[in-house]
């Protein structure tokens, strides 16, 4: 019997297991056709190497003292400091005068908005001294302890491929923005999701059916795709029934989808109608072209 296992895409290792598109001329691994209302779907083998190194800043090098001769300030050690090197900007202190009236300080006493260290703590405010319990989990754990939940981001590279910093953006928040369903731990189903306001793309859809409502706001699902040697076993309606537990488990009411009626399994990775009714949607607005699916979670 075949393993099942589904993870969360949140690091290089697991974006690694990205399966590529069944038509090479397109890729999940470098489309921002969601994320991007100009994006596109293309194939971008750039996307996946690391950017070319930042150039080291040119110029003449700082000097040591500003009132000794050249010969004088390099003796300093003038010529020791590398090229690259640039002054902290340090932040310029206002010199208190107590004699003195301070119109900066009168605005302050009478402004009912300024801080004051007669109010206390904030419990509001990150760590901000609020009775236990109450609040967000701190960013450093993941809210709620659950698999792909908000909490700290991975520490990312800044060489990553660039999908990965569009997948992450979320985390602090949202939580995951993309899942794999591995059979025996072979990637077999990718599906993408989130939050409407994460994919402009999804907005200007929606913004031409005013039959949809408005409230509340649904999650989306842009993306699921399954290999052309894992399709015809039920995988991606089992992978779609996962995203959406874990939809409903981050607080949505709603998901919807944008199939592409018509479309090769090949051509699409937004699935056909026909398929997100198997998977327990519903078609919210029957159009020709470009339909949208919705659930209730």
């Amino acid at each position: 019997m075949s393993a099942i296992r589904i993870v969360d895409v949140l690091d290089a290792a697991s974006f690694a297991s990205v399966p590529p598109c069944a038509d090479p001329s397109f890729d999940h691994r470098t489309c921002d056709h969601w994320e991007n209302p100009n994006g596109s779907r293309a194939s971008r083998p750039s996307w996946l190497q690391p950017p070319a190194p930042a150039a080291a800043p040119t110029g003449p090098r700082p000097r040591v003292n500003p009132f000794a001769t050249d010969a004088e300030d390099a003796a300093f050690g003038a010529a020791a400091i590398p090229a690259d090197w640039v002054a902290p900007a340090a932040p310029v202190a206002r010199q208190a005068n107590p004699f003195a009236p301070d119109p900066e300080d009168d605005a302050l006493a009478d402004n009912p908005f300024a801080p004051s260290a007669a109010l206390g703590p904030n419990p509001f405010a990150p760590g901000g001294g609020g009775a236990p319990g109450g609040g967000r989990a701190p960013a450093s754990s993941p809210a709620g302890g659950g698999r792909g939940r908000p909490g700290a981001p991975p520490d990312l590279d800044p060489a990553v491929p660039r999908k990965i910093a569009l997948l992450s953006r979320g985390l602090r928040v949202f939580g995951s923005y993309a899942r794999l369903l591995l059979v025996d731990e072979r990637p077999a189903v990718y599906a993408q999701f989130g939050p409407l306001s994460a994919y402009p793309r999804a907005q200007r859809l929606r913004e031409l059916y005013p039959q949809l409502p408005d409230s509340p706001l649904p999650a989306v699902i842009t993306c699921i795709a399954t290999t052309p040697e894992a399709r015809g076993q039920g995988l991606a309606l089992r992978l779609v029934a996962d995203v959406c537990d874990e939809l409903a488990a981050r607080g949505f009411a709603a998901v919807e989808a944008y199939p592409e009626a018509g479309a090769t399994p090949d051509a699409t990775s937004s699935a056909s109608p026909a398929f997100w009714v198997r998977a327990g949607f519903a078609v919210a607005v029957d159009d020709a072209r470009f339909p949208v699916v919705r659930r209730e979670l």
